[in-house]
């Protein structure tokens, strides 16, 4: 690559210096994103291989679904029926969902003999801890914030990447396309980083960019945006954050519960099993009818029929398949078994659909196991690129001080690029708050700290100790 001088150089210079510290910033980030991303990637595949044991059953004759909701909520004392899903194939068993406040249990039942098999909190489970990991770390909305900051500064990181790899006076494909093998180790390794940025940078902006949804900040901003603009929905098929999600859980119990109650009240059909709580006395007779309503019509798996949530409403159903373009939502009268509404994703708002095709893109069910490879190559080449950049930075960093790129001089019409800094803060709130902290910190702090100063590059010792490494 041509040595870049003048006024592109100044350019040069500043770009590399963000893409060095959105690299500090969020390189961890994504290398945990990355690691824990590519296992969510094989989901359907691990839960099948879980999940083994309860679909080979031997069964002869099941019972109604009714009995097997009555046995499941007897399994988890407080607990209130809140959904069933129809079986995966005649040998599985009964997955039922049941819960108190906050908490949620998949009770599997065998539609036989109605023997409790297993009984595992939603929030135990393998996947969704993994979902918990991989979005928020563990740690609720707190960690969801700070995945969300990594995952704004790894979309500048890119960008800027993509800059810095931009042919300038290079000749032929070698070092843009593909890495020189035999050019020595600096060239090596320079080489692996960029072109494999080159590789990926498509795809990783795509994996960035369709996760925001869910993020507890963006995706509150993106309600309101949505709020301002008319275009909101009574309920996403996402949720936004971890307080989000049990909050969805609390209103979701409450209303059932609610329903139940009033249903009895007002001579509702108990169930078959002996009475034993509140909970027993739900109205899951109507079960049945439903089931033998929905399951001709081959929905999408897994496919969920819920009770009423609130008093007077209408039982659902809804297929909840990984692949949300495939999704389909039912509203079923329970007396009479009749669907009253079908609403299919195509019927959806924009938004909501291509949010859907990302969300569904980004976890490898969109177009099958081609999207599953696609997105783990992206992942390693993540891996790759980090860990290359990494030893770069090792193999080039002067004794003494960090060995960040130092600024040669005012870049030209700096204006110019404040149109499109102001367009990416408006996109990415939290990223323009963190620059401009970024900016006024190192204005007014860092800069008057003699030993920060230096280490960082930002006096002229810092700036002779840099310029001594190796030209890029």
């Amino acid at each position: 690559m041509a040595a870049v001088s003048g006024g592109a150089g100044a350019w040069y210079r500043t770009v590399w210096r963000w893409h060095f510290y959105a690299g500090l910033l969020c390189i961890p980030l994504v290398l945990w994103l990355a690691c824990t991303g590519s296992l969510y990637l094989w989901k359907p595949q691990i839960e099948a291989m879980i999940d083994r044991p309860y679909d080979r059953l031997q069964i002869t004759a099941p019972r109604p679904p009714h009995e097997q909701v009555a046995a499941a909520v007897r399994a988890v004392p407080g607990a209130i029926f809140q959904a069933y899903e129809l079986p995966a194939t005649p040998r599985s068993a009964a997955r039922v969902m049941v819960g108190a406040g906050e908490r949620q249990v998949r009770v599997y039942v065998h539609p036989e003999t109605l023997a409790v098999l297993k009984a595992v909190d939603e929030d135990s489970r393998l996947m969704p801890t993994l979902f918990r990991l991989h979005g928020e770390l563990l740690m609720g909305d707190k960690g969801s914030l700070v995945v969300e900051l990594g995952a704004c500064w790894a979309i500048v990181m890119v960008l800027t990447g993509l800059y810095l790899w931009w042919p300038r006076g290079a000749s032929g494909a070698a070092g843009l396309l593909y890495p020189r093998l035999r050019k020595g180790k600096r060239l090596f390794w320079r080489d692996l980083h960029a072109v494999t940025g080159l590789w990926v940078s498509g795809f990783a902006l795509f994996l960035l960019v369709s996760g925001l949804p869910w993020a507890a900040h963006w995706g509150q901003y993106l309600k309101q945006v949505r709020a301002l603009t008319g275009t909101a929905v009574a309920a996403q098929d996402w949720t936004t954050g971890r307080a989000d999600a049990l909050r969805v859980r609390r209103e979701a119990d409450a209303g059932m519960r609610m329903a139940a109650a009033g249903h009895e009240a007002h001579g509702g059909m108990a169930l078959a099993a002996p009475v034993k709580s509140h909970a027993d006395a739900a109205p899951h007779a109507d079960l049945d009818r439903l089931v033998a309503t929905v399951a001709p019509l081959h929905l999408a798996a897994p496919v969920l029929i819920a009770p009423p949530a609130a008093p007077g409403a209408d039982w659902t159903a809804r297929s909840d398949a990984a692949n949300r373009p495939l999704r389909t939502t039912l509203t079923l009268d329970g007396a009479s078994g009749a669907i009253l509404s079908r609403e299919d994703f195509a019927q959806r708002h924009w938004i909501d659909r291509a949010v859907g095709y990302g969300v569904a893109a980004h976890e490898g069910q969109l177009f099958g196991l081609a999207n599953q490879l696609l997105g783990t190559a992206t992942a390693l080449g993540l891996v790759l690129m980090s860990l290359s950049s990494a030893v770069l930075w090792w193999r080039r960093r002067p004794d003494g001080v960090l060995g960040a790129p130092v600024p040669q001089g005012a870049p030209r019409h700096r204006w110019a690029v404040l149109p499109a800094l102001a367009l990416l803060a408006v996109m990415l709130p939290l990223l323009g708050l963190s620059a401009l902290i970024v900016l006024i910190v190192e204005r007014l702090v860092l800069r008057r700290i003699p030993a920060v100063r230096d280490w960082l590059g930002l006096s002229p010792q810092g700036f002779r100790a840099t310029m001594a490494m190796p030209r890029r």
